[in-house]
């Protein structure tokens, strides 16, 4: 009886809390202390949805995307905590993805390297007029498409989504300033320095060794201090922007451990929201305080075990960071399913117990010649589940609705195919999916179309397979809408090794950090 009485008063906590906080926020209002909503208010900046692409992924999952991008802009008094000019281009430091999923139980942060190789879709300039799109670009280049002192938030996201083919719900941009001031609300964030650190290996430009600001081992740093162990790159570690990374992870997963220890109560999270809000820009749709604080009680029952933050599959291509497919495409397949990196289902919904039935007979009915019409997806004329293993595919999207390809790559990752390649085709006025194969290499351009309902075959001179993506695939079920096939052979945490739905690349899955790890375990690359 003692027990059960104790379950019940253990799962009503969270509702008191909730109410306590919003029984606060209303005296304070009854008290002529409204004001405290009102600064709120006026610390919040909002940046125009008028620059978001016109051809954005659609939601596909009960859980919500939120892109978070560390800003290195100078203005509204940064350049004191940051140096340089105050009309310096703003760029941003670093970004990640926070993937909520639909149970509100569980969260993954995948962190972007600012060096990664990737193409830019047409952004909106200050005079309202567009870029062309850029390949091969640096992806933090992507904050600085205007060359204003703000930066281009929106640009950002439009990148963001071109890459994962996921649909960002909001965007938050932190500079120097906010995040400096949030650290001394909190009253430090326990962080573990490897080694001594000097002025130089802040600022390599320095002639000379310069005065110690860290001593190794852990310690708690606020202010200016935890501003330089999160922006320091060359004197931790192998130098690189992968080992910075690691240490920023950790630096987020200390904080919100922080934050978790004192308890979002009243007298807490209004100074915490202040200081939150007072250098922070968002999209509009969490533009004023109630938006803004009704989001984030949405997340307190988000536990730091279940958190977890990790690095977008990638490997060096010379001095800048490429992308490594298929891994990456399977990565943003398990998002879309919502399912965590170890393959639980977390949509708050039933639980998944299998691949969907695949026993509808399908349509092989098509035009003569070089063309034939394809059946369903994941299913043959006899039923019966699609493998690709052995098959190499390169993806084109012939459309304007950004993140077709790498959707598709992630239905072909999950079915076993090999994606060798994801890009834009030459044109994009494909209403019809095609699927395009050399001499001798039918009977595999067959199985590649049985994911893509009514892709056309065509025989082509060239050698490989490719898919060159229609309007038609636009409102195709997703990936996890159909069933996959494991290579025979393949590994339990490979990305072709999913059932029923596309899995975390063990690579990804095992160099991840949970929100309540030890802040010295796992620091550096190299």
């Amino acid at each position: 009886m003692a027990g059960s009485r104790r379950r019940k008063q253990e799962r009503a906590a969270p509702v008191r809390s909730g109410l306590r906080v919003a029984l606060a926020l209303l005296v304070l209002a009854s008290a002529g202390l409204g004001w405290v909503y009102f600064r709120l208010n006026g610390n919040i900046s909002t940046f125009g949805a008028g620059g978001l692409s016109d051809h954005r992924p659609a939601g596909s999952s009960e859980g919500q995307n939120v892109l978070v991008i560390g800003s290195d802009a100078r203005t509204g008094g940064n350049e004191e905590l940051g140096g340089g000019d105050k009309d310096d281009v703003g760029r941003s430091d670093t970004a990640f993805l926070l993937h909520v999923y639909g149970d509100r139980e569980h969260a993954v942060a995948v962190s972007v390297p600012r060096d990664t190789l990737v193409d830019i879709p047409p952004c909106r300039l200050p005079d309202g007029s567009w870029t062309e799109e850029q390949t091969n670009a640096m992806f933090n280049s992507a904050f600085s498409v205007g060359q204003t002192p703000q930066g281009n938030p929106a640009c950002t996201q439009n990148t963001v989504e071109k890459l994962t083919g996921l649909r960002v719900d909001h965007t938050v941009v932190v500079d120097f300033k906010g995040f400096s001031k949030l650290t001394e609300v909190v009253g430090g964030v326990q962080v573990c320095v490897p080694q001594d650190i000097y002025q130089q290996d802040l600022n390599p430009n320095r002639t000379t060794r310069g005065e110690r600001i860290f001593s190794k081992g852990p310690q708690e740093v606020s202010g200016q201090k935890a501003l330089d162990y999160v922006r320091i790159r060359h004197g931790m570690g192998d130098g690189s922007d992968i080992g910075r990374i690691k240490r920023q992870q950790a630096f987020v997963a200390s904080l919100m451990k922080k934050v978790k220890s004192d308890g979002l109560t009243p007298t807490k999270l209004l100074p915490l929201a202040d200081a939150a809000t007072e250098s922070m820009t968002v999209d509009p749709g969490l533009g004023s305080a109630d938006k803004l604080i009704s989001f984030a009680m949405s997340l307190k029952d988000i536990d730091l075990h279940n958190t977890k933050f990790v690095t977008i599959p990638w490997r060096y291509e010379g001095s800048r960071v490429a992308v490594v497919e298929p891994d990456a495409s399977a990565l943003w397949a398990s998002l879309r399913a919502d399912r965590t990196i170890d393959g639980t289902d977390a949509s708050g919904g039933k639980a998944k117990s299998g691949p969907p039935d695949n026993s509808a007979p399908s349509d092989n009915s098509g035009p003569s010649g070089n063309s034939t019409g394809a059946p369903s997806a994941g299913t043959g004329a006899s039923g019966g589940v699609v493998s690709g293993d052995g098959i190499s595919v390169a993806v084109y999207n012939g459309t304007t609705v950004d993140g077709l390809a790498a959707r598709a790559a992630a239905a072909l990752t999950s079915h076993a195919f090999t994606v060798t390649d994801t890009a834009t085709a030459s044109t994009q006025d494909h209403g019809t999916t095609l699927v395009e194969y050399g001499p001798g290499q039918e009977k595999e351009a067959r199985t590649v179309a049985r994911l893509f309902p009514g892709a056309e075959l065509r025989s082509v001179s060239g050698t490989g397979i490719s898919v060159v993506l229609g309007t038609a695939y636009v409102n195709q079920p997703a990936v996890e809408d159909t069933p996959a096939a494991p290579a025979p052979g393949s590994s339990p945490g490979s990305a072709a090794s999913s059932s029923g739905s596309s899995s975390v690349p063990s690579g990804v899955a095992e160099d991840a950090r949970s929100a309540d790890d030890d802040p010295c375990s796992n620091l550096s690359y190299g």
